[in-house]
Formats: C-alpha cells, structure tokens, sequence
C-alpha cells in the first residue's frame, strides 16, 4: 500500500486551535449562500458578461453582440447572476440596463483575474 505524504501520519486533534478557528466559522446557512454565489460565478458565459459589465453598464442587446449570443440566451443568464444579487438592471425607456449590483462583485472578479494570471 502507498504512503500518503499528505496526511497526519498520527491522528491528534490541536483542540486549542479547533476551538478558535470553531469560534470563527460562520453558520452553515452564511457558508452555504457563499457556495451559491460561487457556483454563479462558475459558468464561463456569466464570467464574460460579468467581465464585460465591469467596463459599463449595458443593455442585454448590447451584451449579445459583445458576447456574440442571442438575447435569450444572455437574459437567461442575467437571471441566474439577478438571483444571487451579483447584477441589478434599471429600465430606461424601452431599454433594460444592467451593471454590478456593487464594487464586492468587481473586487472577486479583479482578485479571480489576478490569480489565474500569476
């Protein structure tokens, strides 16, 4: 059988050091929505419209041609990334306009950005 170099070779619990991280984790539920949100960011498609609503806000039309989509297509996507609070729209006229909901949503996307190109 193989030896597994990346594991306690000795089974002992730190319980000084699971208390104190134990103190610190936030509830199942807050942990949880973050896994939710994650998985919105997950997609390649939502990732290219979320990249291209950091530069301006933008109609759905407008995101089809950038992304060369349909319309449908795109708005399904918004609807996902509209449910886990990460793009809010605002009418104007006949138009839907969309941005980030918030610069938390631009600061993953910059920090994903910096890490993949390291």
């Amino acid at each position: 059988m193989e030896k597994m170099d990346d594991a306690c070779q000795v089974e002992c619990v730190h319980a000084d050091n699971v208390a104190q991280v134990h103190a610190k984790m936030e509830s199942d539920e807050k942990l949880f929505e973050l896994a939710e949100l994650f998985k919105a960011f997950g997609d390649s498609t939502r990732i290219r419209i979320l990249h291209a609503l950091s530069f301006s806000e933008l109609c759905v039309c407008d995101l089809a041609s950038i992304l060369s989509m349909s319309s449908s297509a795109v708005s399904h996507q918004l609807r996902v990334l509209r449910g886990q609070k990460i793009v809010k729209y605002r009418k104007d006229k006949k138009n839907v306009i969309y941005s980030l909901v918030d610069s938390h949503v631009s600061t993953l996307l910059d920090q994903g950005l910096q890490h993949v190109k390291e």
